[in-house]
């Protein structure tokens, strides 16, 4: 216990205080990096949540034990990033997300036993809109989507029927586009019996309208169709042709412009040809008549109709003889039959324009010189053109090539063939993982460089001991004073001249004296505690 108090008393309380604080701070900083290296890396297991999902999916997490954070207003929960894809699934068996809607759920939640059509019709409804939006909400760009079908059933004895539709309400991300309007529409319209896409409204949740819902909307997307139909393939021959240009030009050394017209109009032509030259028997048809006439034959008389009569009497009248033939042959002339169809989206007219850039060298000094490509190299480009885009003279199609300096000197390397590209190939998850590493770097140096080294430095240094005055005994006794506090002998130096001995003595004890006295009002100063004691010594010794 004595050693220890001496060895507090020796290091002092101010450094005791000092080590203290050095090692709570390491012992803090270490268990602080210990902590987060051990935390779980978490990431959203769902975002944009409805308040009943979120509730719903924290129970089965609390349930099975799964560490879990929440954010924003409770629409976004983090989960360990391991277990992403086995909590999903897991959900998935659950129901979870629905949303906030119901689906074909309802039926096996509620009981049929007792409930009436008008019931059946209404659950029906709202499996019908909750099932829709679940699958609209599916998609990439949809946040989600609220659903509304009017099915109106048909009267008993009534012809009319009134044809179903539909409104949709999304919250998208971004702005979609003419095509993926069309897509939900077309899916939603597919899902219900006679329902056309035309009666299928769309409003984002900013209140814009997407998609009218009626027979003037129809005519748009039939102008949208073709304007995209028209644009993809501008783009298609924009890009077969720049492709083709960049293996001979360079990447970057040519930029292309295709505008296209295209008939969108659907014909069917039907032609009949007669060939006067092919005839060919189909039939042939010979009648031949003879007749026999007498005068008398066709007269009637008394003794004719007698019984017993002769057949002859009464012939002795004039007798005529004929013969006849007719021949009739049918020909069958050849017919050809042509009918031609005409599909919407034949190319009317093709404009294609075709910008080069020139040869860049280098001049002794090291600086680019441009050099214009020769006449030969357009007419090549054009020809290469001209058949990448398929030319046709008698549609009235035009290419144009012109070789012109570009603004801005394209890379002459090719893509691709940096090295380090792919170095530098970061997730946003290893930017975020990287930026806190370096934000834990910098406060673990600056930890150590400003607060643990001084700290230690101070601990480490020792303190000054202070100065032992000698008594004055031993002054008087042993000699001077000297400057550090040791006492020196008298000597008796040579005198280096020819003055007398006694003088150069008493010259050289006169100074070392002057000396002595300011070394000792220095120390008294530094030390006054100590010089006070020194003094009541000498004191209490002559006393």
């Amino acid at each position: 216990m004595d050693n220890l108090t001496q060895l507090i008393n020796r290091i002092g309380l101010p450094r005791l205080a000092a080590m203290a604080t050095v090692a709570v701070l390491m012992l803090g900083f270490f268990g602080f990096l210990i902590m987060r290296a051990q935390a779980p890396n978490l990431a959203p297991l769902y975002t944009g949540l409805s308040l009943e999902d979120s509730s719903a999916i924290v129970t089965e997490l609390q349930t099975a034990n799964v560490p879990f954070e929440l954010r924003g207003d409770g629409d976004t929960i983090l989960v360990p990033r391991d277990q992403i894809t086995t909590l999903r699934m897991s959900l998935a068996s659950s129901g979870l997300p629905q949303r906030g809607q119901v689906g074909y759920e309802i039926f096996d939640q509620q009981s049929t036993l007792g409930a009436t059509s008008f019931v059946q019709n209404i659950n029906n409804v709202r499996a019908l809109e909750g099932e829709l939006a679940r699958t609209i909400a599916s998609l990439n760009r949809i946040k989600s989507a609220r659903v509304h079908l009017v099915l109106p059933e048909r009267e008993l004895f009534r012809r009319e029927r009134k044809d179903p539709s539909a409104s949709i309400v999304l919250s998208v991300r971004g702005e979609l586009s003419s095509g993926e309007i069309r897509a939900i529409q077309h899916l939603v319209a597919s899902a219900i019996e006679g329902l056309t896409p035309t009666r299928v409204s769309i409003v984002d949740d900013q209140g814009n309208l997407l998609a009218s819902g009626t027979e003037d909307d129809a005519a748009g997307a039939m102008s949208g169709q073709a304007a995209e139909r028209t644009l993809g393939f501008e783009n298609r021959l924009r890009t077969r042709v720049e492709d083709m240009l960049a293996n001979v030009v360079g990447a970057g050394r040519a930029r292309v412009e295709v505008a296209a017209e295209i008939d969108f109009n659907r014909s069917t032509t039907t032609q009949e040809t007669f060939d006067p030259d092919g005839q060919v028997v189909r039939s042939t048809q010979l009648r031949e008549n003879q007749n026999l006439s007498n005068g008398a034959t066709g007269q009637v008389t008394v003794a004719n109709e007698l019984p017993g009569a002769s057949q002859n009497n009464g012939a002795a009248g004039t007798s005529e003889q004929g013969t006849s033939s007719e021949e009739v042959t049918n020909y069958e002339i050849s017919k050809t039959t042509q009918t031609a169809v005409t599909e919407a989206g034949a190319v009317k007219r093709l404009s294609v324009a075709v910008v080069v850039d020139g040869v860049y060298t280098t001049d002794p000094q090291g600086a680019p010189v441009y050099t214009p490509r020769t006449a030969d190299e357009i007419a090549q480009i054009l020809t290469l053109v001209r058949s990448a885009v398929g030319y046709s003279e008698t549609r009235g199609d035009s290419v144009e090539v012109v070789n012109m300096q570009f603004a801005e000197r394209p890379e002459l390397a090719t893509p691709g063939t940096d090295a380090s590209a792919g170095l530098l190939d970061f997730t946003r998850d290893d930017l975020m993982n990287g930026a806190e590493m370096a934000v834990t770097l910098l406060i673990a140096l600056a930890l150590v460089f400003f607060v643990m080294r001084p700290l230690l430095k101070r601990v480490l240094t020792p303190e000054s001991q202070p100065l032992a005055l000698p008594t004055a005994a031993e002054v008087s006794h042993h000699g001077v004073l000297a400057a550090n506090g040791e006492v020196l002998a008298e000597t008796t130096a040579e005198p280096r001249d020819k003055t007398p001995a006694w003088v150069a003595n008493a010259r050289s004890m006169g100074e070392t004296q002057l000396q002595t006295l300011k070394t000792v009002g220095t120390l008294v100063e530094e030390n006054p505690k100590q010089a006070a004691l020194i003094v009541r010594d000498w004191l209490g010794n002559a006393a």
